[in-house]
């Protein structure tokens, strides 16, 4: 009709007729870009399944999804940044070669694709929705930039805006109830400690990109933040204070203010890496991926369902969907059905095990992170218990007795807890310990000092918010009892809670405890420290010259009593006496074995050479201090260089390694291989110090 009128009244007013052309070009033009919504895709690039149409039935209109490159490094987290010894070596998804990433969105009812955004030889990670089921949220690398930063961008392909900026990596968001944002970041500047790249831990900030806050302070990675249905946030924490670096990386939970943090499922199990953990719509089970042994590239691994109700180390709680580990990003989308990627695959599954493809990629990238855009409910909103004017928190600790794993352990033994503290690496060049330690520790730990335990075995005391701290029950000779191999934190003001030492997390405090704790009728507890005494030991400086006083004498080059030799002699990589001790096993540090080791196993109470300072031993009497300053030493895992600016670049590894080979091997070769060889009765020697698969 409009056009009937123009064609019998343009001719009355030209200038009134070329306005009215414009403007039906522009109504005719507005309707056709709003009925398009992002351009299509090209023909060819997407081989459409059946899964397509069941997601229709399933009321699923719109899904969103990501494809980029792969990345050559085999860890899960070696995804971000770039290696430690070399910024030109890029650890994002193509390596510093431009990536063929883009954010896309399929319409299941046309079957129609659209292209949200490109990223033009960037990178795009991470997508997420909103709870509105329209905005996307996701990690956005621009072409030529190394760092992802969180954006958003809405489901029509507009409005595309950046919340956080700076030089570090921002990623694997998801939304809060409140609206802000839980993310990972490499804010807390640190790098892995027994690998070259960076670490992600817990963050959360306002929707604007405002308030940066930490939530975790974690020396290892977290990953893959969610909400769990009860408010709390889902997140995967790896970690191994004074236990294997490869075996435990599982789920935790936190309140969103990053209080009362919590082993969800695992932590007490060695491997394997349960990572993507989502909340279940209406359950109290969670959707995730147990990846294999240490994790794989890329989250790759089984689709399982996990439910904590059994506690967090019941092999209950645990149902595995999918035979093959080749799948990542799950997305529940109710109690039965999920979406997941696999490759160039993105599939629709359910809890039987039956999946139905939905989409294949035919480019060189690989599809990630479906997510449908629904509108969903909010989840629980938990109100912030900390206190930003405090530089504190308190633990109380209901009864040190009672625990797993606690054999030869009798009440009124256990007289205090010594309080330490895990220090990040600033920078880390190899997958070894280095200078940190032989085949031990890969981190330094710093003495805070101590803290009493009252007979009923209870403690109250205060902790420095913020800190990386871990625990060791002490008995009335300062003796280590029971080690905690693990850590936790607390945010100003917070007052954290545990029931015992490694107890089982179903179980409860016992009732005649739980309202009669004797720590807490009196103040709480400072921890009280050991100044003027170093609170981080380095062998060199502080061991060996009490070696020098009381042991050299008879352990030297030429008298060798014992066929030991503990002068400070330097090798090429330790010094003589730090080897010596090691390789005498004088020193019991764990040597990253499992967690919740056997009481007096780790530590002072374990170690020969704490028993030989009491004036047992030849008459070797030590000082109070020097007793000390050796305990202190063998508590914070008999470390060498009390300091990571020992830490040696790979290239100077690597010429330090050969000089080591090519000093010793002839001298074994002609003397010792003859029958400590390969195949020989006698034990094999190893052909490197730091051979650990030899070593054993």
């Amino acid at each position: 009709m409009a056009i009937y009128w123009a064609r019998t009244n343009l001719y009355r007013s030209w200038p009134r007729g070329i306005l009215l052309v414009l403007w039906l070009c522009c109504c005719m033009s507005a309707a056709q870009g709003a009925g398009s919504g992002p351009p299509a895709v090209e023909e060819g690039l997407f081989e459409k399944g059946p899964g397509v149409s069941r997601l229709a039935e399933l009321g699923i209109e719109r899904i969103v999804f990501v494809t980029r490159l792969k990345y050559d490094d085999p860890h899960w987290y070696a995804n971000i940044g770039y290696f430690c010894d070399d910024e030109n070596h890029k650890a994002y998804a193509g390596n510093g070669k431009p990536d063929e990433s883009r954010l896309y969105a399929l319409d299941t009812r046309t079957g129609r694709i659209g292209t949200l955004l490109d990223a033009k030889g960037g990178g795009i990670r991470d997508a997420t929705v909103h709870y509105d089921g329209k905005t996307v949220l996701f990690s956005y690398r621009r072409a030529g930039a190394d760092n992802y930063s969180l954006y958003e961008i809405q489901a029509d392909g507009s409005g595309l805006r950046r919340i956080t900026d700076g030089p570090y990596d921002d990623f694997e968001a998801a939304y809060l109830p409140t609206d802000e944002i839980v993310f990972v970041s490499t804010r807390s500047m640190r790098w892995v400690g027994c690998w070259m790249t960076q670490v992600g831990t817990l963050f959360r900030c306002g929707r604007n990109g405002k308030s940066i806050y930490p939530l975790s302070f974690n020396l290892e990675h977290d990953n893959t933040p969610a909400v769990l249905n009860d408010g709390r946030i889902l997140y995967t924490r790896w970690e191994y204070v004074d236990r294997s670096q490869v075996g435990y990386h599982h789920l935790w939970a936190m309140n969103p203010d990053g209080t009362d943090v919590v082993a969800y499922y695992g932590n007490q199990r060695h491997y394997p890496l349960y990572i993507e953990g989502k909340a279940i719509p209406g359950s109290h089970e969670v959707l995730a991926i147990d990846s294999p042994g240490h994790g794989r590239s890329d989250h790759l691994g089984h689709v399982c369902i996990i439910s904590a109700k059994y506690g967090p180390d019941d092999n209950r709680g645990y149902h595995r969907i999918t035979p093959r580990a080749a799948y990542n990003d799950p997305w529940p989308i109710d109690g039965e059905n999920f979406l997941v990627a696999s490759y160039k695959q993105l599939l629709l599954g359910n809890r039987t095990g039956k999946l139905v493809p939905v989409l294949t990629y035919k480019g060189a990238a690989n599809i990630h992170e479906p997510a449908p855009l629904l509108r969903r409910q909010r989840e629980k909103i938990m109100a912030d218990r900390t206190d930003q004017s405090q530089a504190a928190g308190k633990m109380v600790l209901a009864d040190v007795y009672q625990g797993r794993n606690m054999d030869g352990v009798e009440r009124g033994q256990i007289k205090k807890l010594l309080v330490l503290e895990a220090l990040p690496k600033p920078v880390n060049f190899s997958g070894g310990m280095d200078l940190t330690s032989w085949m031990g520790t890969f981190m330094l730990e710093r003495v805070l000092g101590t803290v009493p335990v009252e007979e009923d075995g209870s403690a109250y005391f205060e902790v420095p918010a913020g800190r990386t701290v871990l625990f060791v029950a002490l008995d009335e000779n300062d003796m280590s009892v029971k080690r905690m191999q693990s850590f936790t934190n607390v945010q100003p003001g917070e007052i954290l809670s545990c029931v015992g030492c490694h107890e089982g997390r179903a179980e409860a405090p016992r009732a005649i405890q739980a309202n009669n704790l004797t720590a807490l009728r009196r103040p709480v507890s400072k921890i009280e420290s050991f100044k003027p005494l170093p609170d981080v030991v380095d062998f060199r400086r502080h061991v060996q010259p009490i070696l020098n006083e009381h042991c050299v004498k008879c352990h030297n080059y030429k008298d060798r009593k014992g066929r030991v030799v503990l002068t400070e002699d330097l090798g090429i990589t330790w010094s003589l006496s730090y080897y010596m001790l090691l390789a005498k096993r004088q020193v019991a540090d764990g040597r990253n074995g499992y967690g919740n080791q056997k009481p007096r196993t780790i530590g002072s109470a374990a170690s020969k050479l704490m028993r030989k300072l009491d004036g047992s031993h030849h008459d070797v009497t030590v000082t109070p201090d020097q007793w000390r300053t050796v305990w202190m030493w063998l508590e914070t895992g008999a470390p060498y260089a009390g300091t990571y600016a020992a830490l040696r670049n790979a290239a100077e590894q690597r010429r330090q390694g050969r000089a080591m080979g090519a000093f010793h091997s002839p001298v074994l070769n002609q003397t010792c291989r003859k029958c400590h060889g390969p195949g020989k009765k006698a034990t094999t020697i190893p052909y490197g110090i730091s051979n650990e698969e030899q070593n054993k």
